[in-house]
């Protein structure tokens, strides 16, 4: 029997590249007057044309996208709509996993993702910018958009996405802080 692909792993790719572009646009230290109000797509100063990267996910999906320092790889899980996920390095081991969330976490994932005061709580939103080096930066995308925070003393996280990450990190080897 042939394991044909899935088109699960398409998200956390894309999600992947996004997650780069804005983690390198953040952290190179530039104030805001000079920071133009949307990055420009990966590889067009090359004169190369690059595929649209998406900013959400479907309704109901979530990806949790962290990074701890600014050269450290990308830890990716994925949650689908049924409670299904799938973990890359998700704790910073190497290991991919995959499992599915309990009846009442997938409820509770539902709820929070439906929530309307997501919208509200985007880095777009909130004209978020990362401060912290070397701190664990979490980012949720979701169909309102890119949420991020960091572990940094003083940060406070977002109510709704900061119960979602810990929903999310309770529930599978994804961790909270770095």
């Amino acid at each position: 029997m042939l394991y044909r692909a899935r088109p699960l792993l398409l998200a956390p790719v894309l999600a992947v590249v996004l997650v780069g572009a804005l983690a390198g646009c953040s952290l190179l230290g530039r104030d805001d007057a000079e920071t133009p109000a949307a990055p420009p797509p990966a590889g067009s100063a090359a004169g190369q044309s690059t595929p649209e990267i998406p900013t959400t996910v479907a309704q109901g999906q979530v990806s949790l996208l962290q990074r701890l320092g600014a050269d450290a790889p990308l830890r990716t899980l994925s949650v689908e709509r049924d409670g299904s996920w799938q973990c890359l390095d998700c704790a910073g081991d190497g290991v991919t996993s995959r499992g599915r969330l309990a009846p009442e976490q997938t409820e509770r994932l539902q709820v929070l993702l439906a929530d309307p005061r997501l919208a509200e709580e985007t880095d777009q939103a909130r004209r978020y910018r990362t401060t912290c080096i070397d701190a664990l930066t979490s980012s949720l995308l979701t169909s309102s958009g890119l949420i991020s925070s960091q572990d940094c003393p003083g940060e406070e996280r977002p109510p709704v996405a900061g119960e979602i990450l810990l929903l999310l990190t309770q529930a599978t080897p994804a961790e909270v802080k770095g």
